[in-house]
């Protein structure tokens, strides 16, 4: 079992930056993918970035690439969401995720953090 809690949300202005934590409980975070999703009012939820385990393997969705970083520290049991150049179309909540196989799409994944909301106001 792998428990994720998220931080670093919040209220900020078009094209400001905001970084996302999430922070894993258990001693094998390692060998988990971890993955990035946000859900915006009355839409799906839609893959943001994933990364592996060892971090060699990263992917973006296109409406964010060039914008956004995924990295992880695997010492610190922690994956990171780097947002630049924020859009008021980036407002969401985003949750993190952890898989055992490297994916980027929502079923994959097999735990899930309780969700963060960003806000990019205009």
């Amino acid at each position: 079992q792998v428990q994720l809690i998220e931080s670093g949300g919040g209220l900020v202005q078009t094209g400001g930056t905001l970084r996302l934590s999430c922070a894993a409980s258990g001693r094998t975070f390692s060998r988990y993918a971890m993955g990035w999703f946000r859900q915006a009012p009355g839409k799906e939820r839609e893959f943001v970035a994933a990364i592996s385990g060892s971090g060699i393997r990263r992917n973006y969705a296109d409406s964010v690439k060039g914008r956004f970083t995924i990295s992880r520290d695997n010492a610190k049991n922690t994956v990171y969401l780097q947002m630049n150049s924020l859009k008021p179309e980036d407002t969401a909540v985003y949750y993190c995720s952890a898989g055992t196989a490297y994916s980027v799409t929502a079923p994959e994944y097999d735990f899930w953090g309780q969700g963060i909301q960003v806000t990019v106001s205009s």
